[in-house]
């Protein structure tokens, strides 16, 4: 029979806002009592806190957002390159052009997980710095590039070089900001994606008027040009990006730093491991949660990158020339990124994650499958059907990212699941990369279908989860004290902690 006192719970958040709501809000923050731990730890008052995290924002998620648009800018202006002409120039085939786009998935799987424990071993703002040097100078030398194998190589390289940023900046997120607050600043990080995509179609039709400078066709200034700042920002990395919050550094104060430290163990509840441990290691790769999480993944980034490499492509089939696609793949991903922030913020409103998978992943196989059934109805049928499908495949995935950073625990589990989630995910974009050939335009409808097939795996498996992640929740709270006690057994326990709540 069930106690009926539940388990002696851990400190949360909830019990750090009720303190912080003991102060008066009247802005006369000197003059009110503030809440004083048993350590003498003065508890920080709502508006200090509030004045806080405005600093961190300001500091953190602007530069992690640049340093993202050029890691995506540069991964998927192949895209534009082949509208200016890449393949014709280098004469290759349309099945080497696809590998060439999938081989990159290839290095990036490998080295996601080596790359994360790299990042927590010497830390991010010297790693990220060394990995954004090596894949610029990779990317630049892309123009050089005469022959498929020679593509295929440096696509390779750029896979590999790329991988350390962007399950990197998803881990050291999380160490910084609250499960609460996630969703938000990772679609604020994930939305420079979308202004990658956007801002990659207007850049490219600015470059290709470059075509015959020194002697050089339009795709190869586009690759020298987009490594340029992507190698600025290498440098400057290392002095801009804070390291972990226990580090001292020079942007916060003792008293700022403590805050956030002390507001990150209560969050984490009894999973609060920040030692580099062995056991958490494998406990990462033994978890079937990783492997759920990693399957729902891969439905949204397939179709994702599959349309983040073809848009121009799949928009100059709908019979807009070259120019013109460059120019018009911009809109759909800005009204992306609105939708995918505003998505993100209601995610972290409601603390919910599964159902802000779905909901834009019905949005998004609605419009694949209008791009399948309005094919004879124009041009402007089909560009509309294109935004809606952009919308709803780019709104899902920041509440995706942050519900699998959310529900693991511990620092070295947490690194190395988020680079196995992300790592087996891009599965999904090296399958993106072979979803439409050439032989299937201009209407790409077999593509379109695979796409809408991903979409509805993605809403079936994450409601899948989420029922099933309350469900633990539920017994959870019904263990009997003697459970309870077992439960608490070992070391090193992360989120099978009985405290431990998962987020659905």
């Amino acid at each position: 029979m069930a106690s009926t006192t539940p388990p002696p719970a851990v400190v949360s958040e909830k019990i750090l806002v009720e303190k912080s709501e003991q102060v008066v809000a009247d802005g006369d923050i000197e003059s009110t009592q503030k809440s004083v731990s048993d350590d003498g730890f003065v508890e920080p008052s709502p508006q200090e806190w509030r004045k806080l995290l405005w600093k961190l924002d300001l500091r953190i998620i602007p530069y992690v957002g640049v340093l993202y648009l050029c890691s995506f800018l540069d991964r998927v202006n192949i895209g534009n390159a082949k509208v200016a002409g890449l393949t014709e120039d280098i004469d290759i085939t349309d099945s080497e052009y696809n590998w060439a786009l999938s081989i990159f998935f290839i290095g990036y799987i490998i080295f996601e997980v080596p790359s994360n424990l790299m990042l927590k071993y010497i830390g991010p703002s010297k790693w990220i710095s060394i990995v954004m040097m090596a894949w610029g100078v990779t990317m630049a030398a892309m123009a050089a590039v005469h022959n498929g194998a020679g593509l295929m190589a440096s696509r390779f390289f750029l896979g590999i070089t790329e991988a350390g940023l962007f399950p990197g900046v998803i881990f050291y997120l999380t160490l910084w900001y609250t499960r609460k607050e996630q969703a938000t600043r990772l679609a604020l990080f994930f939305g420079c994606s979308t202004l990658a995509g956007a801002f990659g179609g207007v850049l490219a039709y600015g470059i290709m008027q470059m075509d015959g400078i020194r002697g050089m066709h339009g795709w190869q200034w586009i690759f020298i040009i987009e490594a340029i700042p992507t190698l600025f920002f290498a440098c400057t990395t290392y002095f801009v990006l804070p390291d972990f919050p226990e580090t001292k550094n020079r942007f916060l104060t003792e008293r700022e730093r403590e805050i956030v430290v002390r507001r990150l163990k209560l969050d984490a509840g009894p999973s609060t491991e920040t030692h580099f441990s062995m056991k958490q290691f494998y406990a990462a790769f033994l978890d079937w949660k990783v492997y759920m999480h990693s399957a729902v993944y891969i439905c949204c980034v397939a179709p994702l990158y599959s349309l983040s490499m073809f848009m121009p492509t799949i928009i100059q089939g709908m019979g807009f020339s070259d120019l013109q696609a460059q120019a018009m793949s911009a809109p759909p991903y800005a009204f992306a990124c609105v939708a995918t922030i505003l998505t993100a913020m209601h995610a972290d409103k409601r603390v919910e994650r599964g159902l802000h998978v779905a909901v834009p992943g019905v949005l998004g196989l609605l419009g694949y499958v209008l791009l399948i059934t309005l094919n004879n109805r124009g041009m402007v049928a089909m560009y509309i059907s294109a935004c809606i499908t952009t919308i709803g495949v780019f709104a899902q995935i920041p509440a995706m990212l942050s519900w699998f950073s959310n529900n693991i625990g511990g620092h070295t589990k947490r690194g190395v699941a988020t680079a196995i989630i992300v790592s087996l995910g891009n599965i999904g974009g090296a399958v993106g990369g072979q979803i439409y050939r050439a032989q299937d335009g201009p209407f790409y409808a077999r593509g379109h279908q695979i796409c809408a097939g991903l979409m509805a795996g993605a809403i079936v498996l994450s409601c899948i989860f989420k029922y099933m992640l309350h469900r633990m929740n539920k017994a959870r709270d019904n263990m009997t004290e003697e459970e309870y006690k077992k439960a608490c057994e070992g070391e090193d326990l992360c989120d099978y902690h009985p405290d431990f709540r998962y987020i659905t």
